[in-house]
């Protein structure tokens, strides 16, 4: 199902105390967050995300990554199977394994704002390059660098990879990745979201000027709030985790949240609570104590 509506309750703050609310779901980032910094699952972790099942407690992995890098966690989504990837535009049940997933809910940048996004962003930051994340393919510019972990399936200019009438065409596009060779990642990513204004939603998860670029109020926050409303989940019982600032919105939504040790400034201002760092296990640590309080 493609959907791309706006969830205005994707910013709201609890009305109630955190802590008084027994939480119902976790949502986690991964990359700097739940991975160390080998992309590695912990034992501990592993244990952790077993024991919040166990104890009724859903556990979605909320990720800037595309489907096809999730065999990471693969093995660790329990009964429900599904994670949000691509920064909110698609949900994914990955009980098929790696390869064999299947889009639960697509919520695509159009090609006319995509675009537009180009144009602007070029326009304001010379020398930025592209490539185009879809649901299954991967496009880049000839001089897009070497960032990711595959080949792309074609090389050409972004408004050729946008076109109607081009190869890539016939599936949704997730998101677009804007690279600048020599802007700091900040600055780009507060230029860009100037320049771009409402025609879609700019963000990053990368330490280097690699900006993603998706929807119109798409985000970690507005699908996750929608997979809550479908399970009948409160914000308040929901407990998140990320580093970055795509992960932003996604903690000011959710009723408890905790900013990693190694986190963004602009996480830690966001998270209500923090925890020590990826390499440290920090979202098993909080996952531990919350089940030792737990009645």
């Amino acid at each position: 199902m493609r959907e791309n509506r706006f969830v205005t309750s994707a910013t709201r703050r609890p009305e109630r105390p955190s802590s008084l609310v027994p939480p119902r779901l976790i949502a986690t980032d991964l990359d700097g967050t739940l991975l160390r910094d080998d992309k590695s699952v912990s034992p501990r972790t592993v244990a952790a995300l077993a024991a919040a099942e166990q104890a009724g407690i859903e556990v979605f992995f909320v990720t800037g990554r595309p489907a096809r890098w999730m065999d990471v966690v693969s093995d660790h989504v329990h009964g429900h199977g599904l994670a949000i990837c691509g920064n909110g535009a698609a949900v994914v049940d990955l009980h098929g394994g790696p390869g064999a997933h299947r889009f639960v809910k697509v919520r695509e940048l159009a090609r006319q704002n995509a675009l537009d996004a180009v144009a602007l962003v070029r326009e304001a930051a010379p020398g930025t390059v592209y490539a185009v994340e879809q649901t299954y393919g991967f496009h880049q510019e000839p001089d897009y660098p070497k960032l990711h972990m595959e080949r792309p399936d074609t090389l050409a200019p972004a408004e050729e990879l946008l076109a109607e009438g081009a190869v890539a065409a016939a599936e949704p596009v997730l998101k677009i990745l804007a690279h600048h060779p020599d802007m700091d990642p900040d600055a780009f990513l507060t230029l860009a979201r100037l320049a771009v204004g409402d025609r879609a939603t700019v963000t990053r998860s990368s330490p280097s000027a690699l900006l993603e670029i998706s929807g119109p109020g798409v985000s970690k926050a507005s699908t996750l709030a929608l997979c809550c409303a479908e399970r009948g989940i409160s914000h308040e019982e929901v407990i998140a985790f990320g580093d970055m600032p795509n992960d932003v919105e996604m903690l000011t939504w959710a009723g408890r949240s905790y900013a990693m040790g190694n986190a963004h400034p602009d996480v830690l201002a966001a998270a209500s609570g923090r925890t020590v760092g990826n390499n440290e296990d920090g979202v098993a640590v909080v996952i531990e104590r919350i089940l030792a309080e737990q009645p």
